[in-house]
């Protein structure tokens, strides 16, 4: 049953311009959280009532003040003073000198100061995670799981920092080697979005910073106290080790920042998650100056349970998927296509499971289920619960908006509609999912890859040849193809990223490096002849 907590505790809101010292009306001063007793290890993290949100060696910020706010209750949190287009050109200036430095390291050295930044993070796990929680929404558990991800890739990436490189390839000329060099790009640019405020960044942080780069962030403005947390536990590892702060930059801002990051051709390389719209915009002003660009946007993910299924595998997978995160993971499941053998059964289960999960105090540790991240995102689920009832679907779980401060909404199940309705071919951003009933194989894997996302997907069978078929090039056309697990949950150690409108970027494990770096062939002539390539004579 849904068990709601008496009080409950992300939009940000922008407050004032201010050019000198902090202005707030005295009455206000206590309505933050950051004052009350129960928040008092929010200073534990370097936090406190009014927080800079630039950093490049030193903390400044001479832009907007925006007020961030806890989505289980809307209460304000703290403040954050953004980042001016004159504060992001000196943070860039000095970031590209830091690069200098940091270039002429070796890799090795370099992914010793990443294990640092890993250790760092371990000591702070449990405060980090709770701050995630507390200004993004997710549970306790997903938010101390976040920030684990950025301890495993800091320790993926300091091994890795010993192995990037290109091969020695034989040359057809006497004489001669041919070898491949990889070297950095120079500074990369990291825009994330709210729904993995640590994990996201330390993707590409992590790497980037072994292969050589320097990093510029600017991360949600929604999520801006969890961005001058991290870059607090960052730079002091910087500093102890008497390097440059600037090697990882802080700008936290809003569209003005991010435009122009993208417009920049000093940005070697921009990383950006967001939406897709957003993306697109993003991907064509990075292409207008021939820039590199690396894009993870948005997902529209199917789960198929065929007749052989095992159900003890598909109900909690799809809960997990589904409502994890309160259904804002790009890899959250919106689409459940069952065999028409198991349709009804499955979605009993899924109503009985659906009416344990434990709502409410996000940070609280017996829950698993907590509020949207926004009002905005409120709007949004009515919206699209309304249009699904409109094209034909029915609610046979949940559907409402919760009656309790905060953003919270029912989990939510609907039936009856067409696969290709266009509400199902829509990523709405909450935790609604879709169930259809489908008969044969080939019809469901034509329907799986129908939409213009292509990040992740999973099939649910016993049947050897289908699992094949289904990682084959007539199966699943997403860059997650999994077989009886959920569709989220991915390990750092494969490259994480989709197709088609998700972007085509590569993050985290595998080769994703090379996103980072530039290749050159260069081929060396040792010998005292001068052989040229394809035997051509040329005397």
């Amino acid at each position: 049953m849904w068990r709601v907590p008496r009080r409950l505790c992300v939009q940000s809101v922008k407050t004032s311009k201010l050019s000198g010292p902090w202005s707030r009306p005295a009455a206000h001063m206590s309505t933050l959280l950051i004052h009350h007793p129960q928040y008092a290890w929010l200073q534990d993290l370097g936090l406190r009532e009014d927080n800079e949100g630039v950093y490049n060696g030193s903390w400044g910020g001479r832009g907007e003040v925006i007020t961030t706010y806890c989505p289980a209750n809307n209460e304000p949190i703290a403040r954050v003073r953004q980042a001016s287009l004159k504060d992001y050109e000196e943070t860039i200036g000095k970031a590209k000198k830091a690069w200098n430095i940091w270039a002429d390291i070796p890799a090795p050295k370099r992914g010793e100061i990443v294990r640092k930044i890993g250790d760092a993070f371990r000591e702070k796990i449990q405060l980090l995670g709770r701050l995630v929680s507390l200004e993004m929404g997710k549970i306790l558990v997903e938010g101390i799981g976040e920030v684990q991800e950025y301890v495993d890739v800091c320790d993926y990436a300091a091994g890795l920092s010993r192995m990037i490189g290109g091969p020695t390839l034989p040359s057809e000329r006497p004489g001669h080697a041919l070898i491949e060099m990889w070297n950095p790009l120079g500074l990369v640019g990291i825009i994330t979005a709210f729904n993995f405020p640590v994990a996201v960044f330390g993707w590409n942080n992590a790497i980037a910073l072994i292969t050589g780069n320097v990093c510029l962030w600017k991360g949600a403005p929604t999520t801006s106290l969890v961005s001058v947390a991290v870059t607090k536990i960052i730079a002091q590892v910087l500093e102890d080790n008497l390097l440059p702060g600037a090697i990882c930059s802080l700008v936290c801002g809003g569209a003005d920042i991010g435009t122009t990051m993208a417009r920049d051709e000093r940005v070697n390389l921009l990383s950006f998650t967001g939406s897709t719209q957003v993306g697109k915009e993003v991907a064509l002003m990075v292409q207008e100056r021939f820039g590199k660009s690396l894009l993870e946007l948005g997902g529209n993910n199917a789960i198929i349970a065929f007749e052989d299924a095992d159900l003890s595998l598909v109900v909690p997978s799809v809960l997990f998927a589904a409502v994890g995160t309160a259904g804002q993971r790009c890899t959250t499941v919106r689409r459940l296509f069952l065999h028409e053998s198991i349709h009804n059964e499955v979605v009993d289960r899924l109503r009985s499971a659906y009416s344990q999960i434990r709502v409410g105090n996000p940070w609280d540790p017996n829950i698993l289920y907590g509020p949207l991240h926004t009002k905005q995102a409120v709007s949004m689920f009515v919206r699209a619960v309304e249009e699904a009832k409109k094209q034909g679907g029915t609610v046979v779980y949940g559907g409402k908006v919760m009656d309790h401060p905060g953003n919270y909404v029912e989990p939510t199940i609907v039936t009856g509609l067409a696969h290709d309705a266009p509400i199902v071919h829509q990523e709405t951003f909450a935790p609604i999912l879709y169930v259809f009933k489908f008969q044969d194989e080939e019809e469901v894997f034509e329907w799986n890859n129908e939409v213009k996302q292509g990040l992740s997907s999973s099939i649910f069978t016993k049947d050897l040849g289908r699992i094949f078929r289904w990682l084959g090039p007539k199966g699943s056309d997403c860059g997650i193809v999994n077989v009886n697990i959920p569709t989220s949950g991915a390990e750092i150690g494969g490259a994480f990223g989709g197709e088609k409108h998700t972007g085509g970027g590569r993050e985290s494990g595998s080769d994703a490096w090379k996103q980072y770096m530039r290749r050159s062939t260069c081929t060396i002539n040792y010998s005292t002849s001068l052989p040229l390539a394809q035997g051509i004579k040329f005397q």
